[in-house]
């Protein structure tokens, strides 16, 4: 199976930056949406002067599987219309939950390598989309707010820091947050990859999965995993080899995942050993308020500093 992974030290192909009038497609990959989230979300995509068009499957339930927000092949299908649709500029999914794993082997990896490049934005279960866009497609994507996610609806820092990302790229750079703190100090440089740790994990052995994040400032986060859970989920990382070469490590929010000082515990013990920079809590994940990260740019990360700066604005000028 094709696979295109970056240069060493170039970063992947970037999309072009949204304008006023660019048309946004919001599609489901994972779990069902709220009615409501879904209205108040692209009522705020509407407010930037985008134009919004729903999938027509996003408010589907898959008929047997209620985790899932339709079948899988109408799932995968909507991904597919919408990049391929040369009207559309960026595809930004409702929300995550699960299901991405089951609808990657889906699409049409050849045709949508055929298509200009534009804008993918999710985090959460979209990690498994985002590795696949890096290693299949080559292309720069955005590890951020879902226009149904509660932190897009009703964070305006949230929201602000995707707008931004999205129509002027060169304003958001420089990455960090008032917690940001040096787990491991040093400083690194690499390309962005990663997102969240538990569907990082399960991609080891699929298709979609890269040897190893080499090269990598890799950024992770998670959701309501306990310290025990976490500790097996870096392990595996670490026993498969995906943590192999990593040149720095970003690590996000932790919600619902136990006491900060067991997590932080449980970093340090699994990563340290590493003797790579790690920066603790740089702000983006499942939060209540998030950065927009994005995946395949040259960075550096200064853990002292409790930054990451991007060497090239995520997306590209028109």
């Amino acid at each position: 199976m094709d696979q295109h992974p970056p240069a060493p030290g170039r970063g992947l192909t970037r999309p072009p930056h949204l304008r006023p009038g660019d048309h946004v497609a919001v599609v489901a990959p994972s779990s069902p949406i709220d009615p409501e989230r879904l209205t108040a979300g692209s009522a705020i995509l509407r407010s930037w002067g985008l134009r919004v068009t729903v999938a027509p499957h996003v408010l589907d339930t898959h008929p047997v599987l209620g985790h899932l927000a339709g079948t899988d092949a109408d799932r995968a299908a909507d991904i597919q219309a919408a990049w391929l649709d040369p009207d559309v500029d960026a595809v930004i999914c409702a929300r995550g939950g699960y299901g991405v794993h089951r609808l990657v082997d889906l699409l049409d990896w050849d045709a949508m390598r055929a298509v200009p490049p534009k804008v993918l934005i999710g985090f959460s279960d979209v990690s498994s989309l985002h590795e696949a866009f890096a290693q299949r497609l080559g292309v720069v994507t955005l590890y951020g707010p879902m226009s149904a996610g509660a932190s897009f609806i009703t964070d305006g820092p949230t929201a602000e820091h995707l707008r931004r990302t999205l129509f002027d790229p060169s304003a958001t750079t420089v990455l960090t947050s008032p917690t940001a703190t040096a787990l491991v100090p040093g400083r690194a440089r690499g390309i962005t990859a990663g997102g969240c740790s538990h569907v990082l994990a399960a991609e080891r052995g699929t298709p979609a999965a890269r040897p190893s994040f080499a090269g990598s400032i890799l950024v992770l986060e998670d959701v309501n995993e306990h310290p025990y859970q976490l500790d097996r989920i870096l392990t595996q990382l670490l026993r498969s080899g995906a943590l192999d070469g990593v040149a720095g490590i970003a690590l996000g929010s932790w919600e619902g995942c136990g006491r900060a000082d067991r997590v932080r515990d449980v970093m340090l013990d699994r990563l340290g050993p590493l003797g790579i920079p790690v920066v603790w809590e740089l702000g983006f994940g499942h939060c209540p308020s998030t950065l927009t990260v994005p995946l395949g740019v040259p960075a550096l990360l200064d853990a002292d500093a409790g930054t990451l700066t991007l060497e090239v604005p995520a997306l590209s000028a028109r």
